[in-house]
């Protein structure tokens, strides 16, 4: 349950933008870095936890190390866009460990997925074996990414201070 865009004071803010730079550093750290004492910086973080801002704290691991070398902006468009229709793909996306994110859309195509692979067959397969096998897929459209210019995972909260 998350609060509130506004509800969030300056001393948590601090700690969002921090953690979001480096989920790794010490509560001491933390603390210091964003002017608080221990315990109360480490209450905001736990609290911050409770209410769902802070969702979970992971690794960013590189993907080029695991010779990971393929992005695909996959555009999928169904032949309905029913209830069924929709929660059919749903499904069936969440399980493929390739497909990095999926968003419903609006616009020509109905979804739209980031798919990380080691090469193009490796995505042939994957389109073949599994994205046209989904029931009421109609059309699927490949952007290849040629290079990363950005990619963060901090989000900005420079709206929440105004």
């Amino acid at each position: 349950m998350a609060q509130a865009p506004g509800t969030l004071d300056a001393a948590s803010l601090r700690i969002l933008e921090r953690l979001q730079q480096d989920s790794e550093i010490s509560i001491a750290e933390l603390a210091e870095q964003v002017g608080l004492s221990t315990s109360p910086c480490w209450r905001r973080v736990n609290d911050l936890k409770e209410a769902g801002i802070i969702r979970g704290c992971v690794a960013v691991v590189d993907p080029l190390s695991l010779g990971l070398a393929v992005n695909v902006f996959v555009h999928v468009s169904l032949e309905k866009q029913t209830q069924a229709a929709l929660r059919a793909f749903d499904e069936a996306v969440r399980n493929r460990p390739e497909v990095m994110e999926c968003y419903l859309m609006s616009g020509e195509a109905d979804y739209m997925l980031r798919v990380v692979v080691e090469d193009l067959g490796q995505y042939q397969k994957l389109v073949l074996d599994h994205l046209t096998r989904i029931p009421g897929v109609a059309n699927i459209r490949s952007s290849f990414a040629l290079g990363q210019v950005k990619y963060t995972t901090a989000l900005p909260l420079g709206h929440l201070t105004r």
